[in-house]
């Protein structure tokens, strides 16, 4: 892909199309094919921590101070989830107008920890049960001039379909 530099020297795609940045710097990754959530893992007590602890460990009975920043599974299962049918406050970014979308709480496949996300476009609450097994998505979050700012969101595993 070729890039230009605009008048103020940000990089810009020759294409058109949008930069592609995160909403949340380190909270995940940006590989459009394979996202991965960035947490850490305290080796002591063999706690994960998501988004990545960097001080100690929390939990109450680990005095650990060393955590490892560790990649999380990109799989799991779908705890509990809801529809958010009015604007958040500010800051957040909303469509104009508001446009109402689920959310999921999803236990990681490996590190049995419950992680917050929204469901990708196109999946309704009517389409969701609990039990189902979800994987992570990098998706655009809100535009900003030449910049989409992503984020992850969680879409349901087909039938067959491994992430």
């Amino acid at each position: 892909m070729m890039f230009t530099s605009d008048s103020t020297g940000r990089t810009l795609r020759m294409d058109g199309s949008k930069e592609q940045v995160p909403a949340v710097e380190g909270w995940f990754t940006m590989d459009a094919e394979n996202p991965e959530l960035i947490g850490s893992h305290c080796s002591t007590c063999n706690t994960y921590y998501f988004p990545k602890e960097t001080n100690f460990c929390r939990n109450p009975d680990c005095s650990s101070s060393e955590l490892l920043e560790v990649k999380l599974s990109t799989e799991g299962v779908l705890w509990s989830f809801t529809n958010n049918c009015y604007a958040p406050p500010e800051p957040y970014i909303k469509a104009d107008p508001f446009v109402p979308y689920a959310i999921a709480a999803v236990e990681l496949k490996k590190e049995k920890m419950v992680v917050l996300g929204q469901i990708v476009e196109g999946v309704q609450v009517e389409d969701l049960k609990a039990g189902m097994n979800m994987k992570l998505k990098l998706d655009r979050l809100y535009e900003k001039e030449n910049q989409e700012f992503m984020v992850w969101k969680w879409e349901p595993i087909q039938e067959g379909e491994s992430a």
